[in-house]
């Protein structure tokens, strides 16, 4: 195993303790600390040591496929890395998005490098899809999924604003209504939007629905995605619980710490709470207007001290391994290229090819070629592979 050095993104909505805390550095930080990058994305990509200097794990994935990735990940993704392990940390609202599935992605980024003359920023800057796994590091707060629709009509006729009422009614007829919604409201004209959004507060409603609009719209003022929230599912995790965002799932974060993986792709649609391009054509044709019945996925036990979260794609697998006095090691027979995160205490990881000791914060890597991962000592731990078995 390698020390496997990742950089922090540093977005307006992130943290100033979490991810300091987490690697035991002072608190706060200089800045916003959002998330912690430990992959091969080309965007920020993670690196190793190679005779001193820092090597992109990009650099070394392309050059070597067959060390780093082996041949079955090589021949079903292709020479890159398919899965991104990160560390979230939110102090403010994320935006209301959704991800494309694999054939929206591959035709929406082919469609935007064909068009002659396209500047600005895209929608598509790769040709691959983003479902995502969350796992919450600390309690953790998120909008997740359409809820049922009457539950949503409820809450917005409960502020008595007359211009809902549209709304209202499509929310009434069900699942169906859905996608009339969300578009009207997403499309609100933009001079009419602080009048609504201020009829909406001056109301007397009260209770979690209404607290949930106070607190986005304060925000983002005059944004309608602040009412858009009470069409999805609003959950608060307990540290271990996850949350399973497959594409077409309209999502936003609000606060927390977790440990996220993804399929390696930047592909964002977004349709609100946010300073940054919003696309509202493009997100109502990508998403999926069905109701998510539980977004909320439970850890499973596969052996002592080891737990894992099944998701139905193959881009990533994401296990979670507690060692201690009770289970003084685990061995994982996990193949192809392996990312270790430790969350906690301090942790040795060993694939054969070199013990490495981890405290919280650190994370290693393994090549395809290295053997089942051991890993003993006190503490905790994250280890995103394929999802190929």
């Amino acid at each position: 195993m390698e020390p496997l050095y990742g950089p922090i993104r540093d977005y307006a909505w992130g943290s100033r303790s979490a991810i300091a805390l987490l690697q035991g550095r002072a608190v706060p930080s200089a800045g916003p600390e959002a998330e912690l990058w430990l992959g091969a994305h080309p965007g920020a990509p993670a690196s190793v040591d190679r005779a001193g200097l820092r090597v992109s794990l990009c650099d070394l994935v392309r050059d070597e496929p067959g060390q780093w990735l082996g041949q079955r990940v090589s021949e079903r993704f292709g020479n890159r890395l398919p899965f991104l392990l990160k560390v979230l940390a939110a102090d403010a609202p994320l935006s209301l998005q959704a991800h494309p599935d694999a054939e929206q992605a591959k035709a929406g980024f082919a469609a935007e490098q064909a068009r002659a003359g396209f500047a600005g920023e895209r929608n598509y800057s790769d040709p691959h899809h983003k479902p995502e796994l969350l796992v919450a590091l600390t309690p953790f707060e998120a909008l997740c999924g359409f809820r049922d629709p009457a539950e949503s009509a409820e809450a917005l006729a409960a502020f008595g604003v007359p211009a809902l009422t549209p709304v209202v009614t499509a929310l009434r007829g069900g699942p169906a209504g859905l996608r009339t919604a969300v578009r009207a409201l997403l499309g609100w004209p933009v001079a009419q939007r602080d009048e609504l959004l201020g009829s909406v507060l001056a109301a007397s409603a009260d209770g979690p629905d209404a607290e949930l609009v106070r607190r986005l719209a304060k925000a983002y003022p005059a944004d309608p995605g602040a009412l858009v929230a009470l069409l999805l599912h609003h959950l608060r995790l307990e540290p271990g619980e996850a949350i399973w965002m497959p594409a077409g799932n309209l999502h936003a974060y609000l606060s927390g710490c977790g440990v996220e993986i993804m399929a390696a792709s930047d592909n964002v649609l977004r349709g609100g709470l946010t300073p940054k391009r919003v696309d509202v054509d493009e997100l109502l044709r990508v998403l999926r207007f069905e109701v998510l019945d539980d977004p909320v996925r439970a850890a499973l036990p596969v052996g002592p001290g080891v737990d894992w979260w099944p998701v139905p794609v193959d881009d990533f697998a994401l296990h979670r391994v507690c060692v201690g006095a009770e289970v003084p090691s685990v061995t994982l027979p996990l193949p192809g290229p392996r990312v270790v995160l430790c969350s906690g205490g301090s942790i040795t990881v060993d694939d054969g090819a070199g013990a490495l000791t981890l405290v919280s914060g650190e994370a290693a890597i393994g090549t395809a070629a290295g053997e089942p991962l051991r890993i003993s000592g006190a503490g905790e731990a994250y280890v995103a592979t394929s999802g190929l078995r």
